[in-house]
């Protein structure tokens, strides 16, 4: 998910906003995309990886990893 984030400005600008919430607001908010995307049957390896993000470590280092990789930083 995170490199399909630093190809794609859509899934980049979503996990953004996401990962610079405060963490319950950031919660509520993948645990409702994860939803959304289980309703749409998403791939199940694609909610798997959304619903690791409610973990705050991961969270934050998704966070990192991201911003750098938008930066032409490598991954």
């Amino acid at each position: 998910m995170i490199r399909v984030a630093c190809e794609d400005e859509t899934v980049y600008g979503k996990l953004e906003r996401i990962l610079s919430m405060p963490d319950e607001e950031r919660r509520a908010s993948i645990h409702s995309w994860s939803t959304t995307c289980r309703s749409r049957e998403a791939p199940r390896d694609f909610i798997q990886a959304i619903a690791c993000l409610l973990d705050d470590r991961v969270a934050e280092k998704a966070y990192e990893v991201v911003f750098r990789c938008q930066r032409g930083e490598p991954l």
